[in-house]
């Protein structure tokens, strides 16, 4: 059954890492979703805030949210300013930078992902983000040839039931 985001969200993205949930082996705990129209046709991403180029709305799962699907869709609201409903579990996708590209990066520790597949219930003109990121809805080409340098984010993709 698909689960719907809460009504009222905040215009203010939340920002930091103090809340953030870390798994067993010290991996940082992210939620993630893949927005897609109903038919499926199209996904929709937004621009990486931290490089060039476009990826899907994700972050870190905090420990005051009950589970990784709230995480998910708050991060979807903050990054992409949508509301949704989650239609799909995708699972856990580990990190997939080597050692190396982690040391370049230690402010992004390593992760692991759990992403969600979303149905796009209303998207919003102004978001917390909204200043700083734009949105974009892809054809399934367009998003894998964006998201060919981010390989979790390329699984998500994959995992989830767009049309090819």
């Amino acid at each position: 059954m698909a689960q719907e985001t809460a009504p009222e969200r905040s215009m203010e993205a939340r920002v930091g890492r103090d809340k953030q949930r870390y798994g067993p082996s010290g991996e940082r705990l992210v939620s993630g979703v893949v927005p897609l129209t109903p038919d499926r046709t199209l996904v929709l991403l937004i621009q990486s805030s931290a490089r060039k180029g476009w990826v899907l709305p994700k972050g870190g799962w905090e420990t005051d949210e009950n589970t990784a699907q709230d995480a998910a869709c708050r991060e979807a609201w903050e990054e992409a300013g949508i509301e949704c409903a989650i239609e799909r579990d995708l699972g856990t996708i580990e990190e997939q930078r080597s050692s190396a590209q982690i040391m370049k990066n230690p402010a992004a520790p390593r992760a692991a992902y759990r992403f969600f597949e979303v149905r796009v219930v209303e998207e919003k003109e102004s978001w917390p983000e909204s200043h700083k990121r734009d949105r974009r809805w892809m054809s399934y080409k367009q998003a894998r040839e964006c998201l060919k340098e981010r390989p979790e984010l390329l699984e998500a993709l994959e995992r989830s039931n767009v049309k090819r």
